[in-house]
């Protein structure tokens, strides 16, 4: 069973009371059973992760590319500024899918820029947590591809 990490920016641990109206009424734990059991269904192994620390992402970032491990990111507001984040996803092995609960370009301006998404190898956005699944089910595929 290959492995995925399934890595979650700042903010992603108060999911189901930060801002329900734009993230959903749905916790953190609910959406790491879901990854789980999505990636369970695809012969995946899903490693949830979430730390508001940039660092700790940076470090998790290199753990996977070092494994060669593929990785769905949610960077949440990393996303449009970090450039460390950034770096460390160009250094990937593996796929990487950039992962949003929200629209980002639906948003506030500022939010409308991916430092991120240029070195991903694509982005889900604007589904709930259907974002997730979306993203388990191309790194499924994106494995299946390279194993033929």
């Amino acid at each position: 069973m290959s492995e995925v990490f399934v890595l979650n920016g700042p903010n992603l641990g108060r999911l189901g009371s930060r801002e329900p109206d734009v993230y959903g009424a749905a916790d953190f734990d609910a959406l790491t059973a879901l990854c789980r059991d999505t990636a369970r269904r695809l012969g995946l192994h899903a490693e949830v992760r979430q730390t508001d620390d940039e660092a700790e992402l940076i470090s998790w970032l290199h753990e996977a590319a070092d494994g060669r491990i593929p990785v769905v990111l949610n960077p949440a507001a990393f996303t449009h500024y970090s450039y460390a984040v950034r770096d460390a996803i160009a250094q990937r092995t593996a796929p990487l899918i950039e992962v949003h609960l929200s629209n980002p370009a639906a948003r506030e301006e500022f939010r409308h820029n991916s430092v991120v998404a240029g070195v991903a190898t694509g982005t889900v956005a604007g589904f709930g947590f259907l974002s997730y699944v979306l993203a388990l089910q191309a790194i499924a595929e994106l494995l299946a591809e390279n194993e033929d």
